[in-house]
């Protein structure tokens, strides 16, 4: 063991207050302070920073942090306050005698860890100025921003490469939550990490429970899902759309529930005070786009809901892994239609970008089409995705507790492909629907459509059952959408064996549409009391009510400090307290996430509250 290490342990353990490592984290931290490049990937929620804020506080000098998240850096730095670690931000938020105060304690070595974005570290002023400090190490996180073919790309991450150059004998760690292969290798060909130690942690989130529907009317069945399993949690919902973000944060505060609007188009000002409250305050759900939730540590988000298909699954992941960062149960919930799907092709077709970029883009959506459309376990999918096996069923998915039935829809297909051949592929869904439902409709009339062999041939399912069958179609390659992005359907070259009844008969089996009524419902037990329950192996009512009682004196702490509620201690380590009550300082610095400094700073508080009771 390098020597030290066993610094590196009681750090762990008396400024962070955990007992031991997790995942890779100390062959992580050894390789730091021994003064080697790492990639690492590990799960949103899986203890990442600790693999930079260790190493910072063992080696000589100031680490840098380079981080795309501006609006969270105050939060970062709060939280590390907090566990006594000297630590500060370099970023366009602060005063010009802020920045030179902080530019001037770094220079003398004040900080363990002082944070900034890529364009503030690429200018010729900051790096002037870093080469006048001692630096013990680079960290550069949500490294994924590097690939070109990513969902968060920043081509200031591009040029970090330098880093190498200028600073041959400074360790650099790069961290991320989410990269498939091709990614992974372009992180290591952009920032020169050719020679770096790469560790991969499980992708898996078992806390999560995945399930993705088609039921319709997504905003019904949003509120459904919220009242039954989250009546009072934190949460994020995502839209495609500035508009569909603002319209579902105002339904559902007339539901009841406090919602706030997050996207580019509002002010900063707005966002800001949106992410702090979102953060700060308990059971709020932010309605956004795609614009938030990166660096997000709140960890008692106990609901991501989707109204619209991601891109891909690495967009998915992500997302949904925002969702149960405390280990505790949550939910990963996903509506989406016909709509999407088109809206999904059309948007990678109609782009500017070029042909090799188009159908690695439409390879993804392929992907993550295939995952909705998906019969088995998802869990399993999605780790597949990323290059890992899971051996058996997860368990914990939408398609592990209600299998999904399948069905020949064979000739249900034939018809679709029939119906649109005859109509030329000039049109749409819902005008072939209308067409196959024998529709009295003036346009059908116009075009001569109600002479065709195919007019009324589909009365045996409903408009919204066609529209499924239509999506299912989409996804699995017997149609495409039109370049022009009207939505007109075409036949592929994988639907003519179908439409000309080959001497290879193929069978297509769809997935039998969801119904709500048919749907057997898992109550999920997700919600935040639930889960603590679930994770405190059943706490008494007067247990119940002594967490409640902790988290109102954290709640007043927070408040005193103007930092979140789960800065001072998370519900896991309240839960901990709940169980053991301890009676002493000893007793209470054995609890989980509790170390020195923040005993000496609220210890106190919590043992008389426990107490008391």
């Amino acid at each position: 063991m390098d020597q030290h290490m066993p610094q590196a342990r009681h750090i762990l353990q008396s400024t962070f207050g955990y007992d031991d490592f997790r995942h890779h984290q100390a062959d992580i931290i050894e390789a730091i302070i021994d003064g080697q490049d790492v990639l690492t990937l590990m799960p949103t929620g899986g203890g990442k920073s600790i693999c930079y804020q260790i190493p910072a506080l063992v080696r000589s000098g100031t680490a840098i942090v380079i981080s795309p998240l501006i609006a969270l850096m105050q939060d970062q730095v709060d939280a590390l306050q907090q566990l006594g670690i000297k630590s500060a931000f370099l970023n366009s938020t602060l005063h010009a005698s802020e920045q030179r105060e902080i530019e001037e304690a770094f220079i003398h070595g004040a900080y363990d860890l002082i944070y900034m974005a890529p364009e503030r570290l690429l200018n010729s002023y900051t790096l002037n100025l870093i080469d006048r400090c001692e630096i013990s190490l680079f960290a550069i996180d949500e490294a994924h921003c590097v690939a070109q073919w990513g969902h968060d790309f920043r081509k200031e991450y591009q040029q970090l490469s330098m880093l190498h150059e200028r600073y041959p004998n400074v360790p650099r760690i790069a961290l991320t939550a989410t990269a498939d292969e091709r990614t992974r290798i372009e992180i290591i060909e952009q920032l020169a990490l050719q020679q770096a130690h790469l560790f991969i942690n499980s992708f898996d989130r078992p806390n999560i429970h995945y399930a993705i529907n088609d039921l319709g009317n997504g905003r019904e069945e949003l509120l459904k899902f919220i009242k039954e399993n989250h009546p009072d949690d934190a949460g994020i919902v995502y839209c495609l759309s500035r508009k569909n973000v603002e319209t579902t944060a105002e339904w559902l505060n007339k539901k009841g529930r406090t919602a706030l609007p997050y996207h580019a188009g509002l002010h900063q000002d707005i966002r800001q005070e949106h992410q702090q409250r979102f953060l700060r305050e308990d059971g709020l759900i932010i309605v956004a786009t795609i614009a938030f939730g990166m660096g997000i540590d709140k960890p008692d988000v106990r609901f991501v809901a989707h109204m619209n298909l991601p891109k891909n699954i690495e967009s998915y992941y992500q997302e949904t892994g925002r969702a149960g960062r405390d280990g505790l149960p949550s939910n990963a919930w996903m509506n989406y239609g016909l709509k999407d799907v088109i809206n999904l092709r059309l948007f990678t077709q109609n782009s500017d970008a070029d042909e090799l970029f188009k159908r690695m883009m439409l390879q993804k959506t392929d992907a993550m089409l295939g995952l909705c459309e998906l019969t088995s376990c998802r869990r399993q999918a999605v780790l597949a995705y990323f290059g890992e096996t899971l051996e058996k069923p997860c368990g914990n998915c939408d398609n592990c507790i209600n299998p999904p039935e399948t069905w020949d829809a064979t000739i249900a297909t034939q018809k679709i492909l029939s119906c649109i051949y005859r109509t030329k592929e000039r049109f749409g869904a819902q005008y072939i629907i209308d067409i196959m439902l024998g529709k009295d409709d003036e346009r059908i009339k116009a075009n001569n459509h109600d002479q065709l062999s195919t007019f009324g041939i589909g009365q045996e399912h409903s408009s919204p059952e066609w529209r499924g069958i239509f999506r299912q179609l989409v996804a699995h390659g017997y149609l495409a959408t039109d370049v022009e992005g009207y939505g007109v359907l075409k036949l592929t070259p994988k639907a003519w064996p179908l439409l000309k009844r080959s001497e290879s008969p193929q069978t297509v089996m769809l997935r039998k549409l969801s119904k709500a009524s048919k749907v057997k419902k898992k109550r999920s037990s997700s919600s935040s009391n639930a889960a603590v329950r679930r994770f405190a192996q059943d706490l008494s009512t007067h247990d119940q009510e002594l967490f409640e009682q902790l988290r109102q004196l954290r709640s007043t702490l927070a408040k005193d400090q103007n930092v979140p509620p789960y800065v001072i201690f998370p519900d896991k380590t309240l839960v901990e307290m709940v169980i053991a009550k301890p009676g002493s300082e000893s007793q209470m610095l054995e609890i989980s996430g509790i170390g020195e400094v923040k005993f000496s700073r609220y210890g106190e508080a919590f043992l008389n509250e426990i107490m008391n009771r």
